[in-house]
């Protein structure tokens, strides 16, 4: 049976540059995977037929060969006979096929072979919290249920006075390994999950997972200054580990409440406060508060527009980590008079009569820009 061409087993053009190789075998070694299509005969030689590809492909000068002469380079008397150049190749495949799938599959790092020990999951704590308590920190108490390590049988997973075994399919490795041609495979033990142990009595406490699940009360300290979406490791404090291995990590998300007053852009904070038009035309002062708690005057001069905005500087937020403090910014909004009675109308409609420019200089300008344009751009009315 003639072999299938390895540009067309992985899937790309002839032209593909390494990228696009390492890319689509990614892709295509994670669907064809014996791990995620067990007993399938046709997967499994699938998966053969694109790690054998690849190997080929991903060296210049293997590929080089297989451009030029295609298969024939690597039977036997191609690239100096026996197979010379498939030099090396089981070895090396173990190592490609390592650097690849670790932490796709979850290979490596979460559990130590020949211990049957597993890493807990890491755990995540959604936290709201005030404006207020952010600006000044807080020290605050999660209650959560999570995994703890068995107290019976001390996170073994073994019932008192016996110990786990070591996995006699897989000696104690947690791998099979298993040569065809020129490939070395290598495949978790299905009798212990690639732990590299079994427990023949299991804890009656855990059925033999070594952890069991209970709240906890944990503190954890808020430094002034966290913002929105600020996350917070307390190390070890996640999920206990399969027996005996290390807990997880505890990720505290940090979300801020809205405020009624205070608008926050990163260490400056943001007010609206509305102003009666006499205020704004005669000047005049006004409290407000501040986030620490206390009051500010903020002074108001004669002829203040509507939108105008007044700093008042170190009145923000703490820098997360630092001495330094952002801003408060006051934006007035200057009120029309709502509800007027006769005599506010009167008093009104007399003090248009008495405006001039000098009084309403914006307006004034507005309007004599329109006149112009009129009078010069649309002609005689």
């Amino acid at each position: 049976m003639s072999k299938r061409c390895y540009y067309e087993t992985l899937e790309v053009e002839r032209t593909a540059d390494d990228g696009v190789l390492k890319s689509s075998f990614r892709k295509l070694a994670m669907k064809w995977h014996p791990d995620r299509n067990p007993g399938d005969n046709d997967s499994e030689h699938r998966f053969k037929e694109i790690n054998e590809a690849y190997d080929v492909l991903k060296d210049p000068q293997k590929r080089a060969a297989y451009d030029r002469f295609g298969h024939a380079a690597f039977e036997q008397g191609g690239m100096g006979g026996g197979g010379g150049g498939m030099h090396g190749f089981g070895a090396d495949f173990g190592s490609a096929f390592s650097d690849i799938f670790e932490g796709i599959f979850g290979m490596g790092g979460q559990r130590q072979r020949g211990t049957g020990r597993e890493r807990g999951s890491d755990l995540r704590f959604n936290m709201e919290i005030t404006l207020e308590e952010a600006f000044s920190g807080k020290a605050a108490q999660v209650r959560l249920p999570t995994s703890v390590t068995c107290e019976v049988c001390s996170g073994t997973g073994a019932k008192t006075g016996t110990k786990p075994k070591a996995c006699s399919t897989c000696g104690g490795q947690g791998k099979i390994r298993h040569a065809q041609g020129f490939f070395t495979l290598e495949r978790t033990c299905g009798a212990c999950q690639g732990r590299g142990q079994v427990i023949e009595n299991p804890c009656p406490s855990c059925s033999g997972s070594g952890r069991t699940t209970r709240e906890r009360t944990l503190s954890v300290n808020i430094p002034p200054g966290v913002e929105d979406g600020t996350r917070i490791r307390l190390g070890g404090e996640g999920e206990a580990g399969l027996r005996g291995g290390s807990s997880g990590d505890l990720y505290i998300f940090l979300s801020l409440a809205s405020h009624a007053f205070f608008q926050r852009d990163s260490a400056d904070l943001h007010c609206r406060v509305p102003i009666s038009m006499v205020t704004a035309a005669l000047g005049g002062e006004f409290e407000v508060p501040t986030i620490d708690g206390s009051k500010t005057r903020v002074k108001i001069p004669s002829g203040t527009q509507s939108g105008r905005r007044f700093r008042l500087s170190g009145k923000g937020m703490p820098v997360l980590r630092s001495k330094q403090a952002g801003d408060m910014y006051v934006q007035v909004m200057v009120e029309t008079p709502q509800n007027l009675t006769k005599r506010q109308r009167e008093l009104l409609a007399e003090f248009e009569k008495l405006s001039s420019q000098d009084t309403q200089p914006e307006s004034a300008g507005f309007f004599a820009k329109v006149k112009d344009f009129f009078g010069t751009g649309a002609g005689p009315g």
